[in-house]
């Protein structure tokens, strides 16, 4: 059995680009296709990306709106 869930993209990490959040506000890896969730450490609610924990408040200069690419057909 096999279920296909298809969400829409919204933003991205300016440095890795495969971290993107979609419209319902869930983080995507997309060389991996999992869903990344959100954590707490030592207080502060945040990410791990590559490895590293990111607070949401560092986040919030780190992301960026996915531009919109011109299609010529």
């Amino acid at each position: 059995m096999n279920v296909l869930c298809s969400y829409k993209s919204k933003w991205r990490h300016k440095v890795f680009h495969h971290y993107v959040w979609t419209e319902c506000k869930k983080l995507i890896n997309l060389k991996t296709g999992k869903e990344i969730k959100k954590t707490i450490k030592g207080g502060k609610a945040g990410y791990y990306i590559n490895r590293d924990f990111v607070s949401l408040e560092k986040l919030k200069s780190e992301i960026e709106l996915i531009p919109k690419q011109n299609c010529p057909f």
